[in-house]
């Protein structure tokens, strides 16, 4: 039998591809060792995954934590602790309470209690001081840990985030109305379409596989269960903004962003003429960069919402500059 090219195999039906995957990820293996953290919440026992990847190049004593965003987990992130490690930083990478490797419970979700679960993790390391870099909604919870620890931030990073407008400018959605959406999202192509979108030249062999996960999660029988942490996870986004708190950042903060982003949560119900205005990520980043009282903003060119792995190379130069202080 002649064998497929790698391209279309991503055509092939994804049952016929493809294995469920638990909810935690339980066979989904990680670029870096995982360890986990017992936690109590709202009166459950929960647990919470991070990874602790040593410095590989001459220690400098600092440490960096990478917040993922909200379709993805810590795994997306293995190239950028490699490159943070050789570099001479201790890298922290959580997998928050709903998301990776973590439980997927059903409680309240906020940017306070993930702040607190990821200061909770630092103090268990013995980690004082760290470096934040947050991506996506990712960036939403590194500028709120910021804030409630701004003794503990030595320098923040945002990529791609999410915050730098207030999403309660659309139409309100309610818990069961954003489950629903997440239950009944479980074509694979659509899926598949959806990661697409996050870059300018989309290509099969990069978004492929950070679809994959939810892909095979969606064949789990435990998939309602991601579904309505999911849906929590939204709303967490839509009602809890921290734009209006920007001015109130302390450390030094780079902000990074693609010239072709244009990620909106709400824009599958806004009305057309919201939806025109907002995720415009350059000009949302230069006004918060005017917000930040110490903060820059670098657009890259030909980029879409994940620079460190649409433009690795610039994203990775941006990176180890600000943190050297050049």
């Amino acid at each position: 039998m002649k064998k497929l090219p790698l391209l279309a195999l991503w055509c092939l039906p994804v049952m016929a591809q493809l294995q469920p995957l638990g909810i935690a990820l339980e066979s989904y293996a990680y670029p870096y060792p995982v360890h986990f953290m017992p936690f109590r919440i709202e009166n459950q026992d929960l647990i919470m995954a991070y990874g602790d990847v040593a410095p590989t190049g001459p220690a400098n004593g600092r440490t960096v934590v990478l917040m993922h965003g909200k379709n993805f987990g810590g795994y997306y992130w293995g190239r950028v602790a490699k490159v943070l490690a050789s570099a001479g930083y201790r890298v922290v990478i959580p997998d928050q309470i709903g998301w990776g490797k973590s439980s997927k419970p059903d409680i309240h979700y906020s940017f306070q209690l993930l702040a607190a679960n990821t200061a909770r993790v630092l103090d268990t390391l013995g980690i004082q001081n760290v470096i934040v870099v947050g991506h996506s909604t990712g960036g939403v919870l590194a500028v709120r840990f910021t804030l409630m620890y701004p003794e503990r931030v030595s320098q923040l990073i945002l990529e791609g985030p999410l915050g730098m407008e207030d999403y309660r400018q659309g139409p309100p959605q309610s818990d069961d109305a954003l489950y629903q959406n997440d239950l009944n999202n479980i074509n694979p192509e659509r899926i598949r379409a959806a990661f697409a979108r996050y870059f300018v030249n989309p290509k099969p062999e990069v978004y492929g596989p950070l679809a994959e996960v939810p892909i095979r999660v969606t064949l789990s029988g435990e998939y309602p269960r991601w579904a309505k942490a999911s849906a929590l996870a939204y709303q967490m986004i839509y009602q809890q903004p921290v734009r209006y708190e920007y001015p109130l950042i302390k450390p030094p903060t780079l902000i990074i962003v693609g010239d072709k982003d244009r990620t909106a949560l709400i824009s599958a119900s806004a009305p057309a003429e919201l939806r025109e205005k907002m995720g415009r990520f350059p000009e949302l980043a230069r006004q918060a960069a005017k917000d930040i009282p110490h903060a820059s903003a670098l657009i890259i060119p030909e980029c879409g919402h994940i620079p460190h792995i649409e433009h690795p190379e610039v994203f990775d130069k941006a990176v180890l500059e600000f943190l050297s202080g050049k």
